[in-house]
C-alpha cells in the first residue's frame, strides 16, 4: 500500500507500507490508514527519496466516532482533503501538526450543533499557519470582506470576490471563535453553511496556485442537511 501522509518531524510525506495486501490480518491492518487516523509510526527516512518506508506501525489514538460516524467522517475527510492541497511540499511544520491532531481529536467528541460548523471553523483556522488569515475588522461601516485582500472594506470591492450582508457578518463570528465548543452558539441554516464554504474555498483558491475544487463539499453539504 502506498500512502501518503502529514507527519511530526517530516511535513507530508509518501510511505510504502508493506505486509497490509497479504497478511492473513491484513484487513485490519489496512484499517490503521483510513484518512484521519492518527498513528505511531517507526519510519526509515532517506530525505534523497520521493518513498519512504513505514517500519512499525500503531495507533496512536483511538476514535470513538470519527472513523465510524457518517456526519463526522464526512467533515474529517474535508479536513483530509484540505490539507491535501495545501501541504503540497514535504516540509515540517510542527505547528500545523499539533493543531490539526488536536482537531480531530476534539471533532471526535464534539456534540452534534459543534460538528456542523466544524469544517467552517477548521477552514479558516487552517489559514493563520498557512500566511493568508482573514482580518477580523469587522465594523457596522467596514461590512464587506474583500476576499482578494483578506479584510473587511467599506466599499463593494470592483471584482466579484467579496462578501456581504450575513455572510460577512457570519464570517466574522466564526473568526472571534477561539475553541470548537464555542461553534454550538452558531445557528445556521444548512445552505448558508454550503454557501460560506463555498466562498472560503474561494478564498483559498485565490491564494494557492492550482487550488481547484474541494470534493467532499458534495458529500458535507449531504450528510449536514436535515
Amino acid at each position: 500500500m502506498v500512502v501518503s501522509i502529514f507527519t511530526e518531524l517530516f511535513g507530508v510525506q509518501t510511505y510504502m507500507v508493506n505486509g497490509v495486501r497479504t497478511a492473513k490480518k491484513s484487513a485490519a491492518k489496512a484499517n490503521h490508514f483510513q484518512p484521519a487516523a492518527i498513528l505511531d509510526l517507526v519510519v526509515y527516512h532517506n530525505e534523497q527519496k520521493q518513498m519512504q518506508r513505514i517500519k512499525e506501525f500503531h495507533w496512536d489514538h483511538l476514535f470513538q466516532e470519527v472513523l465510524s460516524d457518517v456526519v463526522k467522517n464526512s467533515v474529517a475527510l474535508y479536513i483530509v482533503e484540505l490539507l491535501q492541497k495545501c501541504l503540497k511540499q514535504p516540509e515540517e511544520n510542527t505547528l500545523l501538526f499539533y493543531f490539526c491532531e488536536d482537531i480531530l481529536v476534539q471533532l471526535d467528541k464534539a456534540e452534534s450543533a459543534v460538528t456542523a460548523n466544524f469544517a467552517l471553523y477548521f477552514s479558516l483556522q487552517l489559514m493563520q499557519f498557512l500566511g493568508f488569515k482573514m482580518n477580523d475588522d469587522y465594523d457596522d461601516e467596514q461590512n464587506i470582506f474583500d476576499l482578494q485582500e483578506g479584510g473587511f472594506v467599506r466599499e463593494q470591492p470592483q471584482h466579484a470576490n467579496y462578501l456581504d450582508g450575513e455572510h460577512a457578518f457570519l464570517t466574522s463570528q466564526f473568526l472571534k471563535v477561539m475553541q470548537p465548543h464555542e461553534l454550538a452558539g452558531l445557528k445556521l441554516h444548512h445552505e448558508t453553511r454550503r454557501r460560506l464554504l463555498l466562498f472560503y474555498q474561494d478564498y483559498y483558491a485565490l491564494h494557492i496556485a492550482d487550488f481547484g475544487q474541494m470534493k467532499t463539499l458534495a458529500v458535507l453539504h449531504e450528510v449536514l442537511s436535515p
